[in-house]
């Protein structure tokens, strides 16, 4: 039975364990590269270092954005036009895609060499934690290109429902990353930080590689044709792209702020604080959008082929395990806060300081995973504008008003609990949004 028959007919709950796992772990593969620089860098340089590389990470969620623009909107397209059985459009995703990656990597790698420094002092860094996040910076950003290329291509072969393949080549460039980190840090000496960017790099390159091969060589159904840019498809990918762009750029946004605050108003032991938090609350948040990716051609093949009630029965079941993936990250955040702050060598003097305020952090973690799949739920099927207005109103429209008031009334603890009680509001919203489009849906059909 092909993928397509499968994910038509198969059932909701055997579909995402099939779907989901290898996309999981995929997601949590490429994770690993932040998580891995963060651990190895606090515990091979210092406390300070991965504050450093967290503190830059904002800025490489351009290329997250870009990634995930080009990547999910063009899965989006596949998916529904697997429904169809449209191959003219399937043979043009993979020439769009490359030409529209080339375009907006080359603009963020100048970007970035260029404003970073300003960056970095807005966010409000000990000098001696910008100067080696500078550094990490100026290494890390020469690998837009692969990383871009690498991560929207994955998502189209997850689009394509070639869950394991996808998982497997990211799992060789986070196997590559791992390796290489203690490695160079520890070989490149006084230029150790460089070293993390280093290994970082050169495993990017390595999946890009592996990816151009696939859909050369390998790929049933989805190949690299004649690399331009597409009218025919460019318009529908960005909009409904422009959704989970719009999440990582403002992502970018709200890490700024949340450093901005926590060295305002609680100095350099809440800076430092919020960096292993920020490390953790990222790679968690992975997982879930792996379980989306798996969920995404799901929705978007089953709505292109109209079966609306087997969308509505298939999102009931992927919220509930939204729900349940989320708590596997919840319950050691609220029971087991000091483990966790360690593993990044956080000074016990800052855990003991800041421990309440990490739990508050994460309050509402477990409930992200429905915010997750009502967001992926109008992506996929073509909604780019409500996937928008949950994205917009969650990062943007509350969460910096909010950000910029409440700490000037409650102080340091508002750094700390503006994002879960902003989140709450939001996921409330879309859940509510998302059953009003599922019943008119289930109406029509």
């Amino acid at each position: 039975m092909s993928i397509k028959e499968q994910l038509l007919s198969n059932k909701p709950k055997d579909l995402m364990f099939q779907m989901s796992v290898p996309a999981v772990i995929g997601m949590v593969v490429i994770g690993l590269y932040p998580l891995m620089d963060g651990i190895f860098a606090g515990n091979i340089i210092g406390e300070r270092a991965m504050s450093a590389i967290s503190i830059a990470s904002p800025l490489t969620l351009l290329n997250n954005g870009v990634a995930t623009l080009i990547g999910i909107g063009s899965a989006s397209i596949l998916s529904r036009a697997m429904g169809k059985n449209d191959q003219n459009t399937v043979d043009k995703i993979m020439g769009n895609l490359i030409a529209w990656i080339t375009i907006f990597s080359i603009a963020i790698t100048v970007f970035v060499l260029v404003f970073a420094e300003t960056f970095l002092k807005i966010v409000g860094a000990t000098p001696e934690i910008a100067e080696m996040g500078l550094r990490y910076l100026k290494v890390t950003i020469l690998g837009s290109l692969f990383v871009n290329f690498t991560q929207s291509a994955n998502m189209v072969m997850r689009g394509e429902g070639l869950m394991k393949k996808a998982m497997i080549i990211m799992g060789l460039g986070a196997a590559i990353n791992i390796i290489l980190d203690p490695i160079l840090m520890t070989v490149m000496g006084e230029k150790a930080i460089e070293g993390a960017a280093l290994a970082t790099v050169s495993a990017q390159i390595l999946q890009a590689i592996a990816t151009i091969y696939y859909f050369i060589k390998k790929s049933p159904r989805v190949r690299i044709h004649r690399i331009k840019t597409e009218k025919s498809i460019s318009k529908e990918m960005f909009s409904v792209g422009s959704s989970a762009m719009l999440m990582q750029l403002l992502f970018m946004l709200q890490q700024t702020m949340l450093y901005k605050m926590a060295f305002k108003y609680g100095g350099e032991s809440n800076g430092i604080l919020m960096a292993a938090s920020l490390r953790f609350y990222g790679f968690s948040f992975i997982p879930l959008w792996g379980m989306s990716q798996g969920l995404q051609p799901i929705i978007g093949t089953n709505f292109g082929a109209k079966k609306y009630l087997r969308v509505k029965e298939t999102m009931k079941v992927f919220m509930i395990g939204g729900a349940c993936l989320a708590a596997i990250f919840w319950i050691p955040a609220q029971l087991f806060p000091n483990i966790v702050l360690r593993i990044f060598n956080v000074s016990q003097s800052i855990i003991n300081e800041g421990i309440f305020n990490f739990r508050l952090f994460y309050s509402v973690f477990i409930l992200y995973g429905i915010m997750v799949m009502s967001i992926t739920f109008f992506q996929s099927i073509g909604d780019g504008k409500k996937a928008g207005i949950i994205v917009l109103f969650r990062q943007l429209i509350l969460f910096v008003p909010c950000m910029l008031v409440l700490p000037n009334m409650f102080g340091i603890s508002a750094v700390w609990f503006t994002q879960p009680l902003v989140d709450l509001i939001m996921i409330l919203i879309g859940l509510q949004m998302q059953m009003k489009t599922l019943k008119k849906m289930v109406a029509y059909n």
